[in-house]
């Protein structure tokens, strides 16, 4: 199966990738928030099979120097094992970087993924009607990341998004994730670790990591009350379809 969300480092990436293949995880996207994010992420995919790279620049950057250098991330999308753009999108939650700053690096990298003809990984924390109005205009492949937004789910089934669940759909009082779970068509289900974070409820308090992807399957499974194999074999081909692999 599948890791479609991984933040991780070319030093801990081999023995993740060992641990990962050891729980049946043998494909991983892993992801870039930054131009050298993107490069090591790049490297990692490089290094391993089944391993592949989502090249972005985070919102929290967008009021800094990195957001004037998302041109570098042109030729990079180019790279054989460039599956998508970003993580992007907007994070009024945290406020690290100005609101207008986020949308104009949300709308360059939605026009980037346009230009290469690759989905977009999105990211959103209680931005979502900025977030929609942004997508309103964009026709390619969106991935909602670590959805954790019951009010978006209308808007993801009528727009056809990927919707991927994170560590948190396990978590004892997230009812409505679970219900939103429940909502979402199969061939649209993705599932990730969001590494190192929200570590699956099994885990929880230690770092994340890809091979933990295996808990959030399991609890998505049971949410939907399907088989956890099948789902599994299901989820790998929508992969497969959202990101070209």
């Amino acid at each position: 199966m599948i890791d479609t969300h991984a933040h991780i480092g070319r030093e801990e990436a081999g023995d993740m990738l060992v641990r990962a293949r050891s729980a049946r995880v043998d494909r991983v996207i892993v992801i870039g928030t930054t131009i050298a994010g993107a490069r090591e992420a790049l490297e990692i995919a490089e290094e391993y099979e089944g391993v592949f790279a989502s090249l972005g620049i985070h919102p929290h950057e967008a009021g800094g120097d990195e957001a004037e250098r998302l041109e570098e991330l042109r030729p990079l999308l180019g790279h054989r094992r460039a599956v998508a753009v970003g993580e992007t999108g907007l994070d009024h939650y945290r406020d690290y970087a100005p609101h207008d700053a986020q949308a104009t690096l949300f709308d360059r990298q939605l026009a980037l993924a346009r230009d290469t003809q690759k989905p977009v990984v999105v990211h959103t924390r209680a931005a979502e009607a900025a977030t929609v109005e942004r997508l309103q205009a964009f026709d390619g492949t969106v991935v909602l990341h670590c959805f954790s937004s019951p009010s978006l789910l209308q808007f993801a089934l009528d727009r056809g998004c990927y919707v991927s669940f994170a560590g948190n759909l396990t978590y004892k009082n997230a009812y409505d994730l679970r219900a939103a779970a429940r909502a979402v068509p199969r061939e649209r289900l993705l599932v990730e670790t969001d590494s190192p974070y929200l570590a699956p409820q099994p885990v929880r308090g230690k770092p994340n990591e890809p091979a933990n992807v295996v808990h959030t399957l399991e609890a998505l499974a049971s949410a939907r009350g399907e088989d956890a194999a099948d789902l599994a074999a299901q989820i790998d081909a929508n992969a497969t379809a959202a990101f070209g692999l």
